[in-house]
């Protein structure tokens, strides 16, 4: 059964439906109504994939993946609060899954307006703001390396997601200590549908 996958295996599942859907043959499994019966009374998906909202991320697509594989999270700029640490922690400590994922992208709109905000002083309205204080320390630790692009803060924003969430939850921290785990940063092309391993915090 999937759950039982390696944080390694995971990554590799993952890693071939991407390249399937970079070149264009995906196989779009798991998909058909046998498998949504199979599904009724329980689930195993082998990765959790913490996403960014953005409609041409979708995960199941960009993955070739099918009902009941991967457990998905999804907020703009993939921002982390209580709720996406509990949903991640249920993941994790009540599903079982191997693999966290968190996934950034090229040309990132909540990237963008927090780097336009650092630069200019200029805060959005509501609660769009909340989101570019959440993700302005991942801007300003990209301008202190002396990296002014958009893309390159992207990577930054990753990285620092996947350590701040292993510092906030025991359940994840605990689980990549005993090696049931592994959390791993992925930067994805929007052009090109790659999405290339930027980090890693665990056995993979």
């Amino acid at each position: 059964m999937a759950t039982y996958l390696t944080p390694a295996l995971a990554w590799r599942r993952l890693r071939e439906g991407n390249e399937r859907f970079v070149a264009g043959e995906s196989s779009h499994p798991n998909q058909d109504a046998s498998r949504r019966s199979s599904l009724v009374e329980n689930q195993h998906p082998f990765a959790v994939i913490f996403g960014c909202s953005d409609s041409r991320l979708a995960a199941e697509i960009i993955f070739d993946l099918g009902l009941g594989d991967a457990f998905v999270v999804r907020t703009a700029g993939q921002v982390i609060d209580d709720a996406v640490l509990g949903s991640l922690e249920y993941s994790i400590g009540v599903l079982g899954v191997p693999l966290i994922v968190i996934l950034g992208h090229d040309s990132c709109g909540a990237v963008s307006a927090t780097k336009d905000a650092v630069e200019t002083g200029q805060m959005p309205m509501g609660f769009i703001r909340d989101l570019v204080e959440r993700i302005t320390p991942s801007v300003l630790t990209s301008l202190r390396n002396n990296e002014t692009e958009v893309n390159d803060m992207v990577v930054e924003h990753v990285k620092q997601t996947s350590h701040r969430l292993v510092d906030s939850s025991r359940v994840i921290s605990d689980a990549i200590e005993t090696g049931r785990a592994a959390v791993i940063g992925l930067s994805y092309s929007l052009k090109e549908g790659r999405a290339d391993l930027v980090s890693g915090i665990g056995e993979l």
